[in-house]
């Protein structure tokens, strides 16, 4: 299976359909079944202490499974999540972008499940590891 969506296709798609935070996120990368995106960071996604939320490093874990299957699959705004597992694994950086590394592990006609990796920009290793699964809206005639 080939990419339908390239990045610019998933900045594009991500202007018009998630207009409220497209400006958040950068589209780095996209391979077969894999992609790179940033989250750009500021004081909205920090918690007290300085470091970034958890709820922000699912939403970009959940961004990258999205449009990593959208980019195999095509624009079907419709996928929805239906099933989320993280581990935080160490404190990032407070002020930084976080990078997630996305790679499909199964796309198929109903499903997409992704494993992503988020780091810290100037971190070696991870800060979360999330595993998601999507529901693919079935095509129409």
């Amino acid at each position: 299976m080939s990419l339908k969506m390239t990045r610019d296709d998933l900045t594009a798609f991500m202007a018009l359909h998630f207009e409220q935070v497209a400006d958040q996120f950068s589209v780095e990368e996209v391979g077969e079944h894999a992609l790179t995106m940033r989250l750009l960071i500021s004081e909205q996604h920090l918690r007290p202490g300085g470091t970034v939320s958890g709820p922000t490093m699912f939403l970009l874990a959940d961004v990258a499974v999205y449009l990593t299957t959208l980019a195999m699959i095509g624009p079907k705004a419709l996928a929805v999540t239906t099933n989320c597992s993280i581990d935080f694994l160490r404190k990032p950086a407070a002020g930084v972008d976080l990078v997630a590394k996305c790679q499909l592990l199964k796309l198929g006609k109903a499903l997409a499940v992704g494993d992503v990796l988020i780091y810290s920009q100037g971190m070696a290793d991870p800060v979360a590891r999330a595993t998601l699964t999507y529901s693919i809206p079935p095509t129409t005639r």
